[in-house]
């Protein structure tokens, strides 16, 4: 445990490991908090984080990319259809 002073508008460094961070500041009591690191992510991206299937297919794509493992069909775009067409919700 470190104990540190805060300055006159309540202010705290956190040291480097918190540089440049977002956090979440939870308030236990009035006299404790709890601050843990975060990640922020778009509102409008915050669809495929609630979506299961979607995320498992992206992340199985960028497995596949990764591993240069391409289509040999890949769909035509241009016909008008789409991949995101097979998604739930």
């Amino acid at each position: 445990m470190t104990s540190k002073t805060a300055d006159s508008k309540g202010r705290v460094a956190l040291g480097k490991a918190f540089a440049n961070s977002p956090v979440m500041i939870e308030r236990i009591s009035p006299t404790e908090v709890r601050i843990v690191k975060a990640r922020v992510i778009p509102d409008s991206e915050g669809w495929l984080w609630d979506n299961q299937k979607a995320l498992g297919m992206v992340k199985r794509g960028l497995r596949q990319a990764k591993n240069r493992e391409f289509a040999e069909n890949p769909p035509d775009l241009d016909l008008g259809g789409s991949p995101a067409n097979e998604l739930d919700g």
